[in-house]
């Protein structure tokens, strides 16, 4: 009854440039300020506490006319059923009719919103100047991280990374993302750029101008007592209640933005420096688009201490999936159903 596009994991890989991700994704954190969004609540389901989990994120794109779904699951077991951990599927619905319009893989267009999201939150609220990038966890996603802050911060000299579980990760990641960036982002790295893989995360932190935390760690990583005035911080790894990445006291003098407050509160890294009093509700400053539209400013001087909780929205899946929707359609790639 209805013609359906069916985008794989590779298609969206060909199709998929980071820089055009990145303004999307803008765009939309821009367009959720300005009310023009709708955020659908979350559901959330462990299946094994730690092992396997899944949750569906899902909004509505009111300028764009489409609305939909991400469904992704994290079971941590498959590494040995020689599986990838992350399996997502996205669908895309035309919001003026409810047909139909797209279902695509959600793991890489996952990486590539969740990147350039995190990339964003230094861009406004990181210094200018910032010179040294820390990666905290070596990940699948940390590449995407690398590849989108390099875009946006073209004078980093030097990119740090640390993985808590397992430092021959680190190594490894640091050995190969030039080739990786070169090759699967078409993103050519100036010499001059040194990754280095670390494994004292205190010294890191405290020559650190940005940090992107990126694991799906349950306990703080990085001590307050360890960060340097004027840090910024995009926090990525916690998107379920109980995660945390780096000590809620740092939270106490920071200014703070998030991707959806109540999410934030909720699921993400703010969801235990609330609970724990340390800050309130009105303590966030606002949302990482609010600074886009102008409503608000977000570093206010050199020495202060910034965090982007990005907690993870539909919006970005949605808005990157009609993306590819469109470039797919341009190049004439994807199959077409008949649903």
């Amino acid at each position: 009854m209805f013609d359906i596009k069916v985008l794989s994991k590779a298609d969206t890989e060909k199709l998929l440039k980071m820089n055009d991700v990145i303004n999307v994704v803008e765009n939309v954190y821009r367009s959720k300020s300005e009310n023009k969004t709708c955020v659908f609540p979350l559901i959330f389901h462990e299946f094994e506490p730690g092992v396997a989990d899944m949750d569906i994120k899902s909004g509505w794109l009111k300028e764009s006319n489409i609305f939909g779904l991400k469904l992704v699951s994290w079971f941590g077991e498959n590494v040995k059923k020689d599986l990838p951990a992350l399996i997502g599927a996205i669908m895309v619905m035309d919001s003026t009719t409810g047909v139909p319009i797209g279902i695509l893989d959600g793991a890489h267009i996952t990486g590539m919103r969740t990147g350039a999201a995190g990339a964003l939150g230094a861009k406004y609220l990181a210094r200018p100047d910032s010179k040294t990038l820390l990666i905290v966890g070596a990940g699948h996603v940390s590449t995407f991280q690398m590849a989108a802050t390099l875009l946006l911060f073209p004078d980093l000299k030097t990119v740090m990374i640390y993985d808590p579980m397992n430092f021959n990760t680190a190594i490894t990641k640091a050995e190969t993302i030039k080739d990786t960036l070169k090759n699967n982002f078409d993103i050519k790295v100036d010499e001059k750029v040194k990754f280095t893989a670390v494994s004292d995360i205190k010294d890191a932190t405290g020559i650190s101008d940005i940090i992107i935390t990126v694991t799906p760690s349950r306990k703080p990583i990085i001590m307050k007592e360890w960060v340097k005035p004027g840090t910024h911080f995009s926090c990525i790894g916690a998107d379920m209640s109980g995660k945390e990445e780096i000590d809620p006291e740092i939270f106490r003098d920071a200014r703070v933005f998030g991707d959806d407050i109540t999410q934030c509160i909720n699921v993400g890294e703010t969801e235990i420096p609330v609970a724990l009093g340390i800050i309130s509700k009105e303590h966030i400053a606002g949302e990482i688009g609010d600074i886009i539209s102008g409503k608000t400013t977000g570093r206010e001087n050199n020495d202060q201490i910034t965090i982007f909780d990005a907690t993870g929205i539909a919006l970005l899946d949605l808005a990157t999936a009609k993306l590819a929707l469109d470039e797919a359609k341009r190049n004439s790639m994807g199959s077409t159903v008949d649903l």
